[in-house]
């Protein structure tokens, strides 16, 4: 059809059928979106080795999942004046996850918690 026909091309249509199948297709797209969820991992500057293992687990789990992962470190008291060691704390995690995830967000600073995040890797 063209748009600029003289006299003007039209479609006799039934209203109703026509709302239901673009209903219908929009309901298909919305099935074929895939829902990514943000897991938060929560460490501390002075974590220790077991106990970030545990948290590096759990993280590892969520991006084979598919979800992204949020590794936040919250500063208490003065240990907001070293940085620098949730930073460390912050890249170790982050090259740990290397092989599966990729950083989305480099570590940065939020009042006194610090933050990364990370996005599951697409081999495909």
């Amino acid at each position: 059809m063209a748009p600029n026909a003289k006299p003007p091309v039209c479609r006799i249509m039934d209203y109703g059928k026509f709302r239901f199948e673009q209903q219908k297709k929009e309901k298909e797209a919305r099935k074929k979106q895939k829902v990514i969820n943000i897991k938060e991992v929560r460490l501390s500057p002075t974590i220790e080795e077991h106990d970030f293992n545990t948290k590096l687990r759990n993280a590892r789990k969520f991006l084979e999942k598919g979800d992204k992962v949020k590794a936040t470190i919250r500063f208490k008291g003065r240990a907001i004046t070293h940085k620098e060691i949730g930073q460390r704390v912050l890249e170790r995690f982050s090259e740990a996850c290397s092989d599966i995830g990729v950083v989305e967000t480099a570590p940065k600073m939020d009042g006194r918690s610090m933050f990364l995040v990370l996005a599951p890797k697409n081999d495909k």
